[in-house]
Formats: structure tokens, C-alpha cells, sequence
């Protein structure tokens, strides 16, 4: 992976053989994955290992596996703090508009104060006009994001750690495939 990305004659040159394709079943996708995608870093991680053995692909359909989970998770681990980013959004606004409120005005600016943080997710402009009145009330862009760790810091975390046993999972992989290659002259030579 430390050479320039293969063309796509290089990736058709790499493809599964036939007699293998038993070995690596049809992904598990999720709503919004494409399977293009998943093919496209599947034919890579094959140009780029270029297995010569049945040991080999078979390490290498693993290595693909752990690279699209590694993927995956990243993926859902941004739109988590995407999600997080709007309640640190909505926790910042009550702070500033819940104050004095009287309490039978509770709900109905609670229900605006909901209604603003998701204006300010799918609303640029009004994501302007939000940020520009919280950094007035002293919640700068460090503020909320602290927020956000804070909120979400238990799945974050979990995240973390599926993300971290998913590469060293792939990295002992990785050097199966060297030691199988190691070893293969020794073998050779007996």
C-alpha cells in the first residue's frame, strides 16, 4: 500500500480466482454502502498483496473484510459526532434560552430551542446566525466541541476500540502474509 493506487487494468488482473470465490460470501452491507465501493477496496487490497497461495487469499479476503470495517466504522463514527455536534448545539441554546423562562413556557421553548439545533444541522444559513448568537454568549466553536466529546464520550469510545482491534487485527494479518512469504523459500528448499 505504499505504491501508487493500481489502475483499473491492475485491479482486474488481481480479481478472485474462481475456485476461491467460495471463500470470501457477498458482504454485509449497510443501508447507504455501496457495493462499488466495497469491490473497489476489495480489487486494491488485492493488486496490492497480490496473493500467490490459497493461505494467501484467503488472509487477503480477511484483510479486505477488515479494511472495509475500519471503513465502516470511521464512517458511522463521524455522523455519530455529527449527531452529538447538534445536542451540544441544543444543551448550549437551552443555557441560553431557557433563562427566566417561566414555566408554563418550559415545553413550547423547549419545542424552539429542538427546532433551532436541527435548523442549525440542515440550514446553513441558519447555522450562521445560531453560531454567531452562541459565540456571543461565550460558547466558541471549542465549546461546543467539548460538549460533544463529553456527550458522546462512552460510544466514541467504543468506536475507538472497535476501530483499534479492527487494525490490529488487520496488521497481524499483514504479517502472516509476510511470514507465508518468508517461509515459502525454506519450504522450496527442502
Amino acid at each position: 500500500m505504499n505504491r501508487l493506487f493500481p489502475t483499473a487494468h491492475q485491479l482486474t488482473a488481481t480479481a478472485l480466482p474462481v475456485e476461491f470465490e467460495a471463500l470470501a460470501p457477498p458482504p454485509l452491507l449497510l443501508p447507504g454502502e455501496s457495493l462499488e465501493n466495497y469491490q473497489m477496496l476489495r480489487q486494491a487490497i488485492f493488486a496490492d498483496l497480490a496473493p500467490r497461495s490459497a493461505i494467501e487469499w484467503l488472509l487477503a479476503i480477511d484483510v479486505a473484510e477488515l479494511s472495509w470495517e475500519i471503513q465502516r466504522y470511521r464512517v458511522l463514527r463521524h455522523k455519530l459526532l455529527e449527531t452529538y455536534r447538534q445536542k451540544a448545539i441544543e444543551a448550549a441554546l437551552r443555557r441560553i434560552d431557557m433563562v427566566g423562562i417561566a414555566p408554563e413556557f418550559e415545553d413550547e421553548a423547549e419545542y424552539y430551542t429542538l427546532q433551532n439545533a436541527l435548523s442549525w444541522r440542515i440550514d446553513p444559513i441558519a447555522a450562521t446566525e445560531i453560531e454567531t448568537r452562541l459565540a456571543s454568549d461565550g460558547f466558541d466553536q471549542h465549546a461546543i466541541t467539548t460538549e460533544v466529546y463529553v456527550q458522546a464520550r462512552e460510544v466514541f469510545l467504543l468506536f475507538e476500540g472497535l476501530l483499534n482491534a479492527a487494525q490490529t487485527k488487520r496488521m497481524l494479518l499483514l504479517r502472516e502474509i509476510r511470514n507465508q512469504r518468508l517461509a515459502a523459500p525454506m519450504r522450496q528448499r527442502r
